[in-house]
């Protein structure tokens, strides 16, 4: 008897631990059960690859990219094929490059082929430059970033060159002389070839040296995780990729809440610690960052004026992706591919605007225009929607003149402060949902916050908003888009790793060539920082956003001739 209330007891013991054991392991299935949640079974593992930010990662891992697990059709992998091979980068030999042997502009020098000629405006100026190290002894590669512009300072006068690089330490720069007077030639360095092998690599194995977060909250609980196109592979993340673009956004998952409970999205911060001390060495500041390279011989020419011609035919291209763009005279922007009006009075722009409704779309530097309007138009009043400075969305309205101007930042990734997740809106959604017509004006820009990404991410985000785009013409042919090109900024050692004009630049010829042969136009703020004399900086000063906006604005009012 005692035996059986013993083995009863002993039975009853072990289906009660087997009942805990199914509570634990259905109440750990539970937790992390999330419609929007994806295993971290299925995530891509690799050795040598470690997420520095991941305190419980133990285990190396291959950070997932939704960028890489997208399904192209043939015609878009061929193009994307295309676009990455026009903007390969030439090597320098294999095998490590000392500090002593990398491009010193110091040693560097160009010279002007023949300075003596008879020079005519509309003749083309060429300028030879040679690179040499910091031994002085000639460069035998190519690869250095350079800029270069004409300007002349009494005339507050300016243009952008065309840069050749001949593969072995000489490279061609070409100008076309747009303007009578005494014409300078400036040639700097942005970054020596041994640099851009740095930003190569930080491009393709780093994506995650800018992180980002998102906060997510419940009653009075709340949690902060960390964000990106790419995180390593082994915690449950939420998938907020864009069901309609399908655009890639991950979040590491909340311990204790759901997906669903994400209220905002935030800049993190930036990785430190992503170069070696040779490495850091390419990147000084007074040393090998934006430097002057001196020339070796005289570095002006005197151009005369083109007998009996007017200078305004003589100046404009008939090819629309001519080189360069435009020029400035008198601080004005003389575009070489349409007419720009000075809309110098309020009133001008007013009656341009009136009756119109303009959506900006993009980052800050289109924001600028945003602001520029709104203080310079009297009666445009800026309507208080309540957005977090800085990062909107923002409207302005003059009800008089039946104005309406809008601006909303593109989804992620975008380096702004809190955005409410409700305000996470990618641009091409936003396009699909507009009417058009021709009282519809929409300008875009999108490049400075893609820079820290591989360029597989930047043609996605391209590909979907050049598809919206097409979509809104095809509906409403009569709607007037523009797109804002990128600009340069002033860089130092730690922002060359994240948004030097080298990754701007490359970014920028990808989007020309993507958005070329649609009925799109553009203005170009590249060349407009280039060739301005004012220091280069991501926020353009007040009178070069001047010239954007006589542009813009040029395109919805053009001159009547």
């Amino acid at each position: 008897m005692w035996r059986d209330s013993f083995r009863l007891q002993i039975f009853c013991l072990l289906m009660a631990v087997l009942a805990i054991v199914v509570l634990v392991h259905n109440f750990f299935q539970l937790e992390h059960l999330d419609d929007d949640t994806i295993s971290g079974s299925n995530w891509i593992t690799e050795n040598n690859v470690q997420h520095s930010l991941s305190q419980t990662n133990k285990t190396t891992r291959k950070p997932y990219c939704g960028y890489m697990q997208q399904t192209l059709s043939k015609r878009e992998q061929e193009e994307q094929e295309s676009l990455l091979a026009a903007i390969q980068w030439p090597k320098p030999p294999d095998g490590k490059i000392a500090f002593a042997q990398s491009t010193d502009p110091m040693h560097s020098d160009f010279v002007i082929v023949k300075p003596s000629r008879f020079f005519r405006v509309g003749d083309e100026l060429e300028v030879l430059v040679r690179m040499k190290d910091f031994q002085g002894k000639p460069k035998q590669y190519g690869g250095d970033y350079l800029q270069a512009r004409i300007h002349s300072p009494l005339l507050k006068a300016g243009a952008a060159g065309r840069i050749v690089d001949c593969h072995n330490g000489l490279y061609k720069v070409f100008f076309t002389l747009l303007w009578p007077g005494e014409v300078k030639v400036s040639v700097s360095l942005v970054h020596p070839s041994e640099a851009i092998q740095v930003l190569l690599r930080l491009r393709e194995e780093r994506p995650d040296r800018v992180y980002f977060k998102s906060s997510f909250k419940s009653g009075r609980y709340s949690e902060t995780t960390e964000c990106n196109v790419c995180l390593p592979g082994d915690l449950p993340v939420c998938n907020f990729t864009d069901p309609y673009t399908g655009e890639p956004w991950f979040c590491y998952k909340p311990r204790k809440l759901s997906c669903a409970s994400r209220i905002s999205h935030a800049k993190g911060g930036y990785l430190k610690g992503l170069v070696t001390k040779e490495e850091s060495l390419f990147f000084q500041s007074h040393v090998n960052i934006k430097m002057l390279i001196p020339s070796s011989g005289p570095d002006s020419v005197i151009v005369k004026p083109k007998a009996f011609t007017d200078l305004s035919s003589i100046n404009r291209a008939e090819d629309p992706t001519a080189s360069p763009s435009g020029y400035y005279y008198e601080d004005q922007w003389r575009s070489r591919t349409h007419w720009i009006g000075n809309f110098n009075k309020s009133d001008d722009v007013t009656e341009c605007l009136q009756g119109k409704v303009i959506h900006l779309f993009g980052d800050s530097t289109i924001r600028q225009w945003f602001e520029y309007l709104t203080a310079f138009v009297p009666d445009l009043v800026e309507f208080n929607l309540r957005s977090p400075k800085n990062v909107g969305p923002f409207m302005s309205v003059d009800l008089k003149h039946n104005i309406l101007l809008k601006f909303r930042c593109h989804g992620p990734p975008i380096r702004f402060s809190t955005v409410f997740s409700s305000e996470l809106r990618y641009i091409a959604n936003e396009l699909n949902g507009i009417v058009g017509g021709r009282n519809t004006v929409i300008a875009i820009t999108i490049w400075s916050h893609f820079s820290t990404f591989p360029v597989e991410v930047y043609i996605r985000r391209l590909r979907n908003i050049r598809r919206a785009i097409i979509q809104l013409l095809d509906r409403s042919p009569e709607t007037l888009i523009v797109i804002r090109t990128a600009n340069v900024q002033e860089l130092g050692p730690e922002v060359s790793l994240f948004n030097s004009d080298w990754y701007s630049f490359q970014l920028d010829s990808v989007m020309r060539k993507m958005f070329s042969g649609i009925a799109v136009h553009f203005v170009d703020a590249w060349e407009m920082s280039v060739a301005h004399y004012l220091p280069h900086n991501l926020h353009p000063q007040e009178v070069i956003v001047k010239n954007q906006i006589d542009a813009f604005l040029s395109y919805m009012c053009p001159l009547q001739t």
